[in-house]
């Protein structure tokens, strides 16, 4: 290897920081320690994440990534001179706006996206652009530090299912699937969240990330290799439960369980990390000993230059920045601080063909309202003596903490007896799911929120109504109404639910019939 190629990397350990690194490294480090002090509650949200959350441990790594890249790049981005861009100011407001409509809604990703994205913007400020331009893929893989993925467990545990029982078919094992339940002879089994494979998704995606970067010159072969990190563990994890069900035939579902989780859980997955990585390996088109960037480019790129400001503009540019975030900091507490009047008691009023009765579920189930001013439920009987359950909850606003359609909140309560089985029947607008408890009794439950001339089941609708409301710092009460029955020999859950809402006419007036202040 001759040895100008190798040379950028040997001299990282003993390199001289030139006086304008020093300095700008400086400012860079004091702007990133503010954004964290000024948004403590939110890192320290995301730390608890990475921490105690399995699906989010990798993410302890991510900081020794990034710091690793840099100092790959060291020799080269020494090369750049720091300055400043005051363009920058646009993104990182921004990014402060972000926050704030994150606030507002009670959405913790945006908000922690948000205050991550402030990072590798607030290094083009006080960096300019041909530095960033040199840092470009470090400063984008602190995207990875946002705790993401929870919402694609519901589609993951679908497509698990599917895979599974094909598999299971295809073995000879006669099965039964009904959403994410898979019944057979040794046990009925169920691709439950921490069987989606999500945990192990997002962190191939950001080990594939990391690796394409590294070992790829080709776009084509990047996102082929990309493809292939998205790709395989998906159908890994069908193996996985397949695998599971399979041994579950001959040595029990209880042993078939523990074998799971030591040896799929980790030999297995970490067989397929070093398959993806063995078969990808011969087609790498970069050398470990090429340089990552190439400074001499970087300097002779007009565009950057027009972006480039003077580095005397950084103390200025950082203090509209600040001024941003003490902007966007008192418009969320003057939006959190919003509530509208409640009344002081709430009642289910009269439904016409049906009557009021006691709550008497054969198995208990009571959902969650966190933060509602009053939660109510209840059951309603006809004639023929189905039952309907109704559970209603109102909230004085929106916000952290009171979150209608947040995670955990309605039907379904995380770490229960009862879990998510599949979407029901389109019923209104309401969004439908099918609940199982213990492997037995099914429920379907329909939710309606109601927030102004808002009536549906779309969390996302609610919050862009919670965010409208928080912007104009408007008071409006929200509502969440849940109609649930239980299946029975004698009842269709389906046919008595459409019954009750066709009884209601429009959820509507009847939601705020109850929310009335008095």
């Amino acid at each position: 290897m001759p040895p100008e190629v190798a040379a950028p990397a040997r001299a990282a350990a003993g390199l001289a920081i030139p006086a304008p690194w020093r300095a700008a490294a400086l400012r860079l480090a004091l702007v990133w320690l503010g954004i964290v002090i000024a948004f403590l509650w939110d890192w320290a949200a995301m730390a608890d994440q990475w921490w105690n959350s399995s699906t989010y441990n990798h993410i302890l790594l991510v900081p020794v990534i990034i710091t690793w890249l840099v100092w790959q790049r060291l020799p080269e981005v020494l090369q750049l001179a720091p300055q400043a861009c005051r363009w920058a100011l646009l993104p990182f407001a921004l990014a402060v706006l972000g926050w704030v409509l994150g606030s507002f809604a009670g959405f913790n990703l945006v908000k922690q996206a948000a205050v991550v994205a402030m990072l590798p913007i607030s290094a083009l400020l006080v960096l300019g652009p041909r530095a960033c331009a040199g840092l470009l893929f470090p400063l984008a893989y602190t995207v990875f530090l946002v705790p993401f993925g929870d919402e694609l467990v519901p589609p993951l545990q679908m497509i698990t299912a599917k895979l599974t029982i094909w598999l299971v078919g295809l073995s000879g094992i006669p099965a039964v699937v009904d959403g994410v339940f898979i019944d057979t002879p040794a046990g009925l089994f169920e691709v439950a969240e921490a069987c989606s494979g999500v945990k192990f998704l997002i962190a191939m995606i950001a080990l594939g990330t990391l690796v394409a970067n590294i070992g790829f010159r080709s776009r084509g072969r990047r996102a082929a290799f990309m493809a292939l990190c998205v790709v395989v563990p998906i159908l890994a994890n069908g193996v996985r439960a397949w695998g599971t069900i399979f041994a579950a035939q001959y040595v029990g579902a209880e042993k078939a369980a523990g074998i799971d989780h030591l040896i799929y859980g980790w030999i297995f997955f970490g067989i397929v990390i070093a398959a993806v990585l063995g078969l990808s390996w011969r087609h790498f088109d970069r050398s470990l000993d090429e340089a990552a960037i190439d400074p001499a480019a970087i300097n002779a790129d007009p565009r950057l230059a027009r972006w480039e400001a003077p580095v005397s503009q950084v103390p200025g540019l950082l203090g509209v920045a600040a001024a941003l975030v003490l902007g966007g900091i008192a418009w969320s507490v003057a939006g959190q601080n919003l509530a509208a009047p409640m009344p002081r008691q709430i009642f289910l009023p009269e439904v016409p063909g049906w009557q009021r009765t006691d709550y008497a579920p054969a198995a208990p189930w009571q959902p969650r309202a966190d933060g509602s001013e009053h939660s109510l439920l209840g059951s309603y009987v006809d004639a023929q003596g189905r039952r309907v359950d109704v559970f209603f909850a109102l909230y004085a606003a929106q916000g952290e903490g009171r979150e209608p359609g947040g995670f955990g909140q309605g039907a379904l309560t995380p770490g229960g007896d009862w879990s998510w089985a599949s979407g029901g029947p389109a019923i209104g607008a309401a969004k439908s799911e099918r609940l199982i408890h213990n492997g037995t009794t099914e429920r379907l439950a329909l939710t309606w929120y109601r927030s102004g001339g808002l009536l549906g089941g779309s969390n996302l609708r609610l919050k862009l109504a919670g965010i409208a409301d928080h912007l104009l710092l408007r008071p409006r009460p929200v509502s969440m109404l849940i109609l649930s029955a239980e299946r029975s020999p004698a009842v269709d859950p389906e046919s008595a639910l459409r019954d009750f809402h066709a009884a209601l006419s429009d959820p509507g007036p009847w939601m705020d019939r109850i929310a009335e202040p008095r």
